[in-house]
């Protein structure tokens, strides 16, 4: 298992390695340059980087995935479906942007229906399937919740999503947090005996992540745009519901969470007291504004991940 598990990573890592190097010039000749918003002053110089740089990694996680589980296994084909959904919907807001020249991209309304739309095939096929027991964190209880699963998923999807979309500010920060992140449940899904098909995908993802970060940390050659960002939220949310771990999102995933909170709170208190709690929000940008550099705003969000994985392993080593 371990060695599979290696191998799976490898491949992946260098599948990845080879599409992200690929798709940069092409990415290039089509004009994918990122539009920066100008109120991020710090970002001036990162103009006409190209972005949809997601669709390489993501791609290659699938690919191999596929090839080492195949396309029987129930779960993990809806998992991969589900994934490809949020990243067609990122792909089509990062092409509306490009073809209007401005950040707008999909309209909020829009963007929210697709996104909701998916989520809630996905959680009915919980409820369908099944896959409705909800494990607590640091112990062997379980629940069976039923077709609460339905509301549950909804929440799921749409919060992990869009906190994985907000956490994609600065470079190499959602690529290493989400690598650690698939990294956990990677490790941790054979421990409980659970899918080893979701165990594998979550390794390619790691594997895949690591070799798009090789041209994503400072100064960044392409960003993942929406088109990554909304795929990478969805994996983690199939990853996590469809074992029954719905509840560990909010621990191995507290940057994501620290990121849509920071917004939400900067939107409330500025709504009501036209003032600000940070200098900018999502957080990591009011860290920048403080200084600090986008490396090593990244290299610690990385780490306050990978502690948070790590202890949510450690009850099943």
């Amino acid at each position: 298992m371990i060695r599979q598990s290696i191998i799976l990573l490898l491949l992946s890592f260098a599948l990845s390695l080879a599409l992200c190097a690929a798709e940069i010039p092409l990415l290039r000749k089509l004009r994918t340059g990122q539009n920066i918003l100008k109120y991020v002053k710090e970002h001036a110089g990162k103009g006409g980087t190209p972005t949809m740089g997601g669709l390489g990694f993501t791609l290659a996680a699938a690919a191999v995935a596929i090839a080492a589980v195949g396309v029987s296994d129930r779960h993990f084909t809806v998992a991969l479906a589900v994934g490809g959904g949020y990243l067609l919907v990122g792909f089509l807001d990062d092409f509306l942007k490009k073809r209007r020249g401005d950040n707008l991209g999909l309209r909020p309304y829009q963007k929210i229906f697709f996104q909701t739309a998916v989520a809630a095939l996905a959680s009915v096929y919980c409820c369908v399937s099944g896959l409705t027991v909800l494990r607590i964190p640091f112990t062997t209880l379980s629940y069976d919740v039923g077709w609460w699963t339905f509301p549950l998923g909804l929440l799921v999807f749409l919060a992990t999503v869009n906190s994985v979309n907000l956490t994609d500010g600065l470079d190499g920060l959602a690529g290493s947090v989400s690598a650690f992140f698939f990294l956990t449940f990677a490790v941790l899904l054979p421990m409980q005996g659970g899918d080893g098909a979701l165990s594998s995908l979550s390794f390619t993802l790691t594997g895949a992540l690591a070799a798009y970060l090789v041209f994503n940390v400072n100064r960044a050659s392409v960003f993942m745009g929406d088109t990554g960002s909304l795929a990478l939220g969805g994996f983690a949310a199939c990853v996590a519901l469809f074992s029954g771990n719905a509840l560990l999102i909010p621990i191995v995933g507290i940057m994501f969470v620290v990121s849509s909170i920071t917004v939400i709170i900067q939107v409330i208190y500025y709504k009501k007291t036209g003032k600000r709690v940070f200098l900018m929000a999502p957080i990591h940008h009011h860290f920048q504004e403080k200084g600090y550099s986008e490396a090593k705003i990244a290299y610690v969000y990385a780490i306050v991940t990978s502690v948070a994985g790590a202890a949510v392993v450690l009850p099943f080593a």
